[in-house]
């Protein structure tokens, strides 16, 4: 199997050979057209239409359950009497799953099968969307641990499901599934608030288990695909990624991927409530956090596009990290009414940096193994780094009084992300060290 160079990146490298790609029913991309009455053909096609809509379908599930929250976290804390401390747990206990998770993923989709995984998170997660929405604050608690739980095998597995069945279309299921994630996302923002108007902060939570119970049904017709025939050789593979752990380089991305991951989950849980705080209406206020969303998918589709042409990224990194400093310096300092032009910054931002990191589990290695073990890495300890955001957000405010500190805080880090970014944007290679 080739990998062009502008074929996007695999977070899960060790599941991508464990089909073979000489099976016509591992891969639905031999780019043979069908003849009329080529009945055999003809199912292949079907076949790769339902699998792409349970692709898209499930990245439609991997942010849209999580962003909701920060539109409403005004009335959360009303209806709950959190505090803004425990109020930032609720965007921090996703994080810390998606750390765990992480590494774990891979073995579970070796173990079970990558369909069978993926059906399971959406019962998981579909569990967890009602847990959430019981009118007592643990369940909303553990509600959204399993929430978070679902979406962090999700992020390992989904691209190295797309590798293996789509061998020669890396780069275009990729842009279609973190469209179809930041594009929801920010319908998630956008309409939490006018949900509850109608149905409470609760019922507009709840909402969101229409679609990860359509992303179950949708995985039923790939689950006889599950039983893998190659585990030996992908758990071969799965235990040869230790080394990338004694590696500068890697250790340079996954700080970067914490930084920018903190600039995210801080966005999404406190931006609706500083605007508010500023004299923003609460309804526009959930439509800026959509805003950002918007502008997020337009970075992350394009930046790839760019940074894969290039022989170093420092400056393309540095310049995305920029953006935070720009867009929270601004949210902190400058004039409300020009906040539509700092969250754009914000969320071109988190969108060209967070793809920027995704291709540089492919650039700085070179092998499927070491992109694996980069990804598991930089994934785990990069998230626990962004745990720490939102809740240390939340508590800096409840000790200062105001926002002025935290965005004092969070724009220092911005410089942090800039230096990280350009370090981890160098040309070079694991191995090489």
């Amino acid at each position: 199997m080739t990998k062009t160079k502008n074929d996007a990146p695999v977070l899960s490298a060790s599941e991508a050979d464990t089909h073979s790609s000489s099976d016509p029913d591992s891969s639905y991309n031999s780019g043979a057209t069908p003849k009329s009455g080529n009945r055999p053909a003809e199912r292949r096609i079907g076949a790769a239409a339902l699998l792409i809509a349970a692709i898209l379908l499930t990245a439609a599930t991997l942010r849209s359950p999580l962003t909701g929250v920060g539109s409403l976290i005004g009335e959360i804390q009303s209806g709950t009497g959190l505090s803004h401390t425990a109020a930032g747990m609720l965007t921090t206990l996703p994080l810390i799953a998606f750390s765990i998770f992480a590494l774990a993923a891979p073995k579970l989709g070796w173990r079970f099968g990558m369909e069978r995984t993926m059906f399971f998170c959406m019962i998981i997660m579909t569990a967890g969307i009602l847990l959430r929405s019981m009118p007592n604050n643990p369940a909303l608690f553990l509600g959204t641990a399993l929430i978070g739980s679902a979406i962090a095998v999700c992020n390992v597995l989904l691209p190295g499901l797309i590798k293996r069945d789509f061998p020669h279309r890396i780069g275009l299921m990729t842009s279609l599934y973190t469209s179809s994630m930041n594009g929801w996302a920010a319908i998630a923002s956008g309409i939490s608030i006018p949900l509850s108007r109608n149905a409470g902060w609760r019922g507009a939570l709840v909402y969101w288990v229409i679609l990860s119970a359509a992303t179950a049904l949708a995985w039923i017709p790939q689950l006889r695909r599950s039983g893998d025939k190659s585990r030996a050789k992908g758990a071969s593979s799965y235990r040869k990624t230790g080394a990338v752990w004694k590696s500068a380089i890697a250790w340079q991305v996954t700080i970067f991927m914490g930084f920018q991951s903190i600039m995210f989950y801080i966005g999404i849980s406190w931006l609706p409530e500083i605007l508010q705080e500023q004299g923003m209406a609460p309804g526009t206020a959930g439509w800026m956090l959509s805003l950002m969303q918007i502008a997020s998918m337009a970075g992350s589709f394009l930046m790839p596009l760019i940074a894969s042409r290039t022989q170093s990224q420092k400056g393309l990194a540095a310049g995305s990290s920029a953006l935070f400093l720009l867009g929270f310096g601004g949210v902190w300092l400058g004039s409300p009414a020009l906040a539509p032009l700092f969250i754009m910054a914000i969320g071109l931002g988190c969108g060209t940096t967070f793809s920027l990191v995704i291709l540089f589990f492919a650039l700085r290695s070179r092998t499927a193994d070491q992109a694996a073990g980069l990804s598991g890495m930089a994934q785990s300890l990069g998230y626990l780094l962004a745990a720490v955001g939102p809740t240390l957000f939340g508590f800096i405010h409840d000790q200062s009084g105001n926002w002025t500190v935290p965005l004092a805080t969070i724009t220092s880090l911005s410089l942090l992300t800039i230096l990280f970014g350009y370090a981890a944007g160098r040309k070079g290679y694991i191995e090489a060290e």
